[in-house]
């Protein structure tokens, strides 16, 4: 009865934990646009925008174990369909971020098929070969997409009755968005959807001996991934108001993926962090140096992988069991007072006591001198001699 108490009680406190960092993190968010400056805004809508396709992708590559290196192909196709009908139809930006996610989700499904016989690097080269295609298409296909120029669309305007700034409203809007993603990706990984992508992840064998269908579940892996990276391209283009083939290369899929590792695989909390870490890094590393930023870029990729192998959402916990390994370390090389008492060396003379096991008849305080060499083998003398 006891036990099922201190659970009960470990449990709501962890839930009321839980609580209050959401409470507090909600608070941060809500306040963040009336303290920061426009491009610190602007820089705060990109994180939340690329923490949307990195909770995609966390879904497919952290918890279902596939590697996608075609992310970006899913992003540039949530773009452009956004831009596409604000431009050619001008209709609502609300309108476009369905027809985006269902679009991509289609088109999620449609890879992930041939997908299924493929896995490891075969399957990353084929969604590399997907990333590294798509742009010259987008160019070719000049009279929909505008060609290499792109297109240039209107960003989502205030209402007057809000009193916001245009950069204020977009991150609002971005930040609704975001949090209901966020919120599906969580409920998804905790239904049964989410236990049978873990089973596929850690062992296909044991998955499909249980019932999991193996080729649903990692097709459905691809469209749940791929509709996430879409929602985020439309919010991509809601913020920056113009999309162009060249800023969806092969380099956006590497990138997110680098962001997702750094962050942490298989997190709830690690899309957030490499969200943070792919818009923050790349302007660190421009105002480090100039002429190489890729450089310094990859060595804060090489440090942070150095210091968090998991990612940074492992570093909290990571951090406290390496302090009590040194401790422990410390307290293992340094004895006590009791072991050096025991570990002390004897003195050379001791106290008389009890007959020494080595020779019967003597006594520990008697010393042991080596026997004559002139009388070893001689026979016993008598009294006279």
């Amino acid at each position: 009865m006891s036990t099922i108490a201190v659970t009960l009680g470990t449990d709501r406190a962890r839930r009321l934990r839980a609580a209050l960092t959401v409470l507090l993190a909600a608070a941060v968010a809500v306040g963040a646009p009336f303290y920061f400056a426009p491009f610190q805004v602007f820089q705060l809508t990109m994180v939340l925008l690329y923490a949307v396709a990195l909770a995609g992708l966390n879904l497919l590559v952290g918890f279902g174990g596939q590697i996608s290196l075609g992310h970006g192909a899913f992003f540039a196709a949530g773009a452009y369909t956004s831009a596409v009908m604000l431009d050619r139809y001008d209709t609502g930006h609300l309108a476009t971020l369905p027809v985006a996610a269902a679009g991509c989700f289609l088109l999620g499904l449609a890879l992930g098929v041939p997908a299924l016989r493929l896995r490891g690097l075969y399957l990353a080269l084929v969604t590399l070969s997907l990333a590294v295609f798509l742009p010259p298409l987008l160019k070719r296909l000049e009279p929909v997409t505008g060609g290499s120029m792109g297109l240039i669309v209107d960003k989502p305007q205030p209402p007057a009755w809000s009193g916001l700034a245009e950069d204020q409203w977009t991150y609002f809007v971005v930040l609704a968005v975001t949090a209901v993603a966020l919120l599906l990706a969580r409920n998804l990984l905790r239904s049964r959807v989410g236990r049978a992508l873990r089973a596929v992840r850690d062992d296909e064998s044991a998955a499909e001996v249980m019932g999991v269908r193996l080729s649903l579940h990692k097709t459905l892996a691809f469209a749940w991934s791929a509709m996430f990276a879409g929602v985020a391209g439309c919010l991509y283009t809601w913020v920056i108001g113009f999309v162009s083939p060249d800023s969806f290369s092969f380099v956006l899929s590497v990138t997110l993926l680098a962001g997702l590792v750094v962050g942490g695989l298989a997190s709830l909390y690690g899309p957030l962090l490499g969200a943070a870490f792919v818009t923050y890094v790349p302007s660190v590393s421009q105002d480090l140096s100039e002429a190489a930023p890729g450089v310094v870029f990859g060595l804060l990729i090489i440090a942070v992988m150095f210091v968090a192998p998991t990612g940074l959402a492992g570093l909290p916990g990571r951090v406290p069991v390496a302090v009590a390994r040194r401790l422990s370390d410390v307290a293992a090389r340094r004895p006590s007072g009791v072991s050096a008492v025991l570990h002390r060396t004897p003195p050379a003379a001791s106290a008389p006591g009890p007959e020494s096991p080595s020779r019967p008849g003597t006594r520990a305080s008697e010393p042991l001198t080596p026997a004559d060499p002139e009388t070893v083998g001689a026979p016993p003398r008598t009294e006279k001699e």
